[in-house]
Order: C-alpha cells, then structure tokens, then sequence
C-alpha cells in the first residue's frame, strides 16, 4: 500500500510539472535565414586534426567552433592544443527551420555542387570554402549573448551569433534544422603571445 501511495504521487508531480510543457507550442512558421559574415575571432584550440586541417577553438564566451586552415595559412603546424590563437574566417549560413525530409535524415551531411550561392550582393560563397548541407540540432542557447551552439553529424560545433531577441525567443534546444553553410575557412591565423 505504501509503495503504490509513493507511485502516485511521484506520478502527480511528473504529470503537474510536465504538463505545462507539452501544450506549448514550437514555433514552425520560422523563416529560413541567410548570411556571408568575415569573422575575426580569439580563442583557445581545444583540438586540431593535422590530415584535414581542422582546428577547434573556444571563444572568451564560451562558444565553439570547428575551422580548416587554407592554404593561405603557412604556419598552420605551429599551432598546438591550448594555444591562444587570434583568427580571420569568412562564414556562409543559410538556415531552414523545418523537418529534415527522409533524404536528409538517411544522409544528414551532404557536400553541394553548386545547388546554393551566397545571397544576392554578397561575396560568392566559393570563397569561403566547400559548402555543406547539413541536419543540425541547436545545443545551446546563449540568450544574454546572442548565440547559438549546433551540433553537426560528425560532432563538430558551430557557434552562430544573432542580433534579433525576439528571433532568439523562437529557438529551443533540441531543435532540429537544416544548415547550408560553408565550412569556415581560415584566411589569416596568429599566436597570441
């Protein structure tokens, strides 16, 4: 008798304080966003993978993110883990707030040929490297600082940062989205002494 009298009423707390959440509502309707940004960044390479060239740095407010060195960038195998590195790379974001269709949820990362172009009056994209198509799911939400953290499908991050709170307001962790972007490409690349 006890232990049923427990249940229950570990089943009414679940059932009061979870139920509030499931009549909200996500909001669906959001518009796909575009954008070709030069970012210049400081940071602290948390990881570097010398056959690809990528390199994975925390920001000062804690975001990540996952950049190639071009070829523009000679001193590429100075760079160690934990190093303070300042960095110049361009972006290319184009973002779809929709369910993933079963094509990309069988493939979530597809590399592009030529199927998007960075918007009209932009920079063409080619200069910013490969771009990518990806399923993504919004891991962090930074609502004081106006960012985003996504999680690709081979576990590399990408911190994208916002100037719109009402925009901010529509997002949730564990959403879903469909990324176009390309990879960031580092044009210039220093130690910080």
């Amino acid at each position: 008798m006890k232990t049923f009298k427990i249940y229950a009423i570990a089943l009414f707390f679940c059932t009061c304080l979870t139920s509030p959440l499931l009549g909200q509502e996500v909001d669906s309707t959001i518009e796909p966003r575009e954008r070709l940004t030069l970012v210049t960044m400081q940071g602290t390479v948390t990881e570097i993978v010398k056959e690809t060239r990528e390199i994975t740095l925390k920001g000062g407010d804690g975001e990540l993110v996952t950049i190639t060195a071009g070829p523009e960038v000679k001193r590429f195998d100075e760079i160690a883990v934990k190093d303070i590195i300042t960095f110049d790379y361009y972006t290319y974001l184009k973002a779809e707030f929709r369910e993933p269709t079963s094509a990309e949820k069988a493939e979530p990362l597809v590399v592009l040929e030529g199927e998007d172009r960075a918007p009209a009056g932009e920079a063409p994209a080619a200069a910013v490297g490969e771009m990518i198509k990806a399923v993504v799911t919004i891991e962090v939400l930074n609502r004081p600082q106006m960012f985003a953290v996504v999680e690709g499908p081979n576990g590399n991050y990408l911190t994208i940062p916002t100037k719109d709170a009402a925009f901010m307001e529509k997002l949730h962790i564990g959403q879903v989205l469909i990324l176009t972007y390309a990879e960031a490409v580092a044009v210039s690349l220093s130690k910080v002494e």
